[in-house]
């Protein structure tokens, strides 16, 4: 066990100031494919089976985790997405009932459930059948630091976030270009508050066939450092964004470019909502229950 700053494909994550443990996964021949489902339920339980005693157990739903399950803490599962509907729709799944089977039975089996969105929220009541009283809808944060904007020059219309397809990243350049802006993409790195403060937009482009279940964490960035949001309108994003900024139909970079200079030399009220707010929520949530 050991305190670290952890770093992985997806970027570094910052000091963190809890223990760590690191399981080594076993390698596995290409010839049992077939049997993927399966050994990511096995390797989930190894990395599981590390965990100690503990009060509570939150856990972010993975597919085929279920690290809650046969113990004595309350288990809460945040739950993000339908994890096999976004396989089948980004990826495969090679073994559809196994899959099916897990879903349901580990959603069943949780003691407190967290959807991120409405959308969520009726599926998990409507399609798995979870009573409501064991759902709670508790919205994404930000690490929600003020700070002082970047230096760049011109109208800067940005995005912040991974460059996934159904983040309508590839659309940023577009946009900036029908706005008379300049186009800045942003990951989610250390200290990346600046430039989403420079930025005179941000976007948040999704195409219309977006998937409708997503909270954008990027827009708490967004709004946490008082940047005009312009966004599609698809799921409950309008809801997010509020009076922050604009929303517009998903594939017209028109639409976008037209609100991003609407925008032009004003900015948004700031609202900060905390990961300490989100886990407050929570908890109280579980106590009401």
């Amino acid at each position: 066990m050991h305190a670290a700053c952890e770093e992985d494909r997806r970027g570094r994550h910052g000091h963190l100031d809890v223990p760590v443990s690191t399981v080594k996964v076993p390698g596995w021949p290409s010839w049992l494919k077939r049997y993927r489902e399966r050994r990511e339920r096995w390797t989930a339980q190894r990395v599981a089976n590390t965990v100690g005693d503990v009060d509570l157990i939150y856990e972010r739903w993975t597919l085929f985790s279920e690290a809650g399950r046969h113990r004595d803490a309350p288990w809460v599962l945040e739950v993000n997405a339908p994890l096999v509907d976004e396989r089948l729709r980004f990826e495969e799944v090679l073994d559809l009932d196994y899959a099916r089977a897990w879903e349901r039975r580990v959603l069943h089996a949780a003691d407190h459930l967290v959807a991120v969105s409405p959308w969520l929220e009726r599926w998990l009541i409507e399609t798995i059948g979870v009573p409501s009283e064991r759902v709670q809808v508790v919205p994404n944060g930000a690490r929600a630091q003020p700070s002082e904007p970047a230096s760049m020059d011109g109208f800067v219309i940005g995005f912040l976030g991974s460059c996934k397809p159904w983040h309508g990243f590839d659309r940023v350049e577009r946009i900036a270009e029908l706005a008379g802006g300049v186009p800045l993409i942003v990951t989610r790195v250390d200290d990346f508050e600046p430039l989403v403060r420079r930025m005179d937009v941000g976007l948040v482009p999704y195409p219309a066939d977006a998937p409708p279940w997503f909270c954008p964490m990027k827009i708490y960035d967004y709004r946490a450092q008082g940047t005009p949001i312009v966004a599609s309108d698809i799921g409950s994003v309008r809801r997010l964004v509020g009076d922050g900024g604009s929303v517009v139909e998903a594939d017209d970079d028109h639409a976008f470019a037209a609100a991003c200079r609407d925008w032009r030399g004003r900015r948004a009220p700031v609202m900060r909502r905390t990961w300490t707010e989100v886990a407050q929520e929570v908890l109280a949530g579980i106590k009401e229950r």
